[in-house]
């Protein structure tokens, strides 16, 4: 079986599976639970001044019979008292000492409280320390979360006060709340940060009730904007881990969080330049014992790639991911449908003639049965039809041998750009 272990900033675990800091990682009786499952390590729910959290605060979108596609919520941070917590967090590491503890943190902006607060934790044994910059709703109010988290200046300056005094490596986590993630992770590496983790929740509202016009969910009444997680933001986090990944000036190791949901999203966000992923809304879900699974599931994959390590694959995907500007515009795709296996349901039929480039006819062989079939000359390989189509294996996207050198947009400007120097030169 492969090495699953990490270092991710110097800190290790057992395998690269973390309890994001959310509602399951509570208490000290959760994270243990936790850890009796195979979770390789878990970042505390986030700590400070505690608060009084709100009733009802959660709420879900499901799809087309899913559940849960969505999450959001207006949950802030820990409700219980620091000293609770920092008894927990002690106990817990005292009977996991090789499983990953990282403490979360919120504070206010001010360099006194942010020394306090990490002198605190640490005297009790975590293995890290994760700054809140994220937290879109309630402390972003008291300047707190993603308050300061949009704001680069006060990233870089409450990285440099955490540094000052940890002696644990500091991971800042950051919002998406934001035009450009990298400008923010820019400014934590510049604070000294060891690592970044991201994606915290996307502002969010998840609906409104048609009979009562109350917002889901509601407290008495009100809403508010809530935090969005789940799988439908796996592709928005996806995007920034590897926007953050191909940046030479965010050099620090990256913890991936979003919708990561089983070890397929794990490993897509590893190959994008994760050294380890962090779960909340899958456990909240389905249980802790979800990680068997994800466990199993890394382990059969690395197996059979013949890997021997989890961190022989680290970002090994993000040479690939590019501006779209060095896209090669030679190059060429077409589909091509399988008729022993289309069931004649017509929907690539519809969805190309309605919104794309109308080159799907629908024909009648010598019998006079139906069948579908692609005039590729045509087609621009847009995926479409096979997006929509029902039935696995009925349409292939096909690569054709392309009639002309690689040519990116980038290259074409500079080409003209010559053309132009030269003529003038003449």
């Amino acid at each position: 079986m492969a090495d699953l272990r990490i270092n991710l900033a110097g800190i290790k675990s057992p395998n690269p599976f973390w309890l994001a800091s959310a509602p399951p990682t509570n208490s000290g009786y959760q994270v243990q639970r936790a850890f009796d499952a195979g979770w390789g390590g878990a970042v505390w729910k986030t700590l400070g001044e505690p608060i009084i959290n709100t009733t009802s605060r959660f709420a879900a979108l499901s799809f087309n019979g899913q559940r849960v596609a969505g999450f959001n919520n207006i949950e802030l941070i820990t409700d219980r008292p620091l000293e609770v917590n920092l008894k927990e967090i002690y106990e817990t590491k005292k009977r996991f000492p090789n499983h990953a503890i990282i403490a979360s943190l919120m504070v206010e902006p001010k360099q006194e409280k942010w020394h306090e607060i990490v002198k605190r934790v640490e005297e009790v044994g975590v293995d890290g320390l994760e700054l809140n910059f994220g937290c879109p709703h309630g402390m972003a109010e008291r300047g707190m979360g993603a308050a300061s988290g949009q704001v680069p200046e006060l990233v870089e300056k409450q990285t440099y006060w955490v540094k000052e005094v940890a002696k644990t490596p500091v991971i800042v986590k950051l919002t998406p709340n934001i035009t450009d993630i990298t400008v923010t992770a820019e400014a934590a590496v510049q604070g000294g940060a060891d690592a970044v983790s991201m994606i915290n929740t996307i502002n969010s509202l998840m609906g409104v009730d048609l009979d009562t016009w109350n917002t889901i969910p509601h407290v008495a009444g009100k809403g508010a904007h809530g935090g969005y997680c789940g799988p439908a933001v796996k592709p928005i986090a996806l995007n920034m881990v590897g926007e953050c990944a191909r940046n030479p000036l965010i050099n620090v190791p990256i913890s991936g969080i979003g919708g990561i949901s089983n070890w397929q999203d794990a490993v897509e966000f590893i190959l994008m330049g994760a050294t380890g992923v962090q779960v909340c809304t899958a456990a909240m879900h389905h249980g802790f014992s979800i990680v068997e699974d994800m466990i199993d599931g890394l382990n059969n994959y690395l197996d059979e790639k013949g890997i021997t390590s989890i961190m022989d694959i680290v970002g090994k995907a993000v040479p690939k991911y590019s501006d779209w500007g060095d896209l090669d515009l030679n190059y060429k795709v077409v589909a091509r449908i399988n008729n022993d296996v289309c069931i004649n349901c017509n929907k690539c039929h519809i969805s190309c003639e309605d919104t794309s480039h109308q080159c799907i006819d629908m024909l009648k062989n010598e019998k006079g049965e139906p069948y579908l079939k692609v005039r590729e000359e045509d087609c621009v390989g847009c995926n479409l039809c096979a997006i929509v189509c029902p039935v696995e294996g009925a349409i292939n996207m096909v690569e054709m041998k392309q009639p002309l050198p690689s040519m990116t947009w980038n290259e074409r400007q500079s080409s003209i750009a010559r053309f132009k120097m030269d003529k003038v030169a003449k």
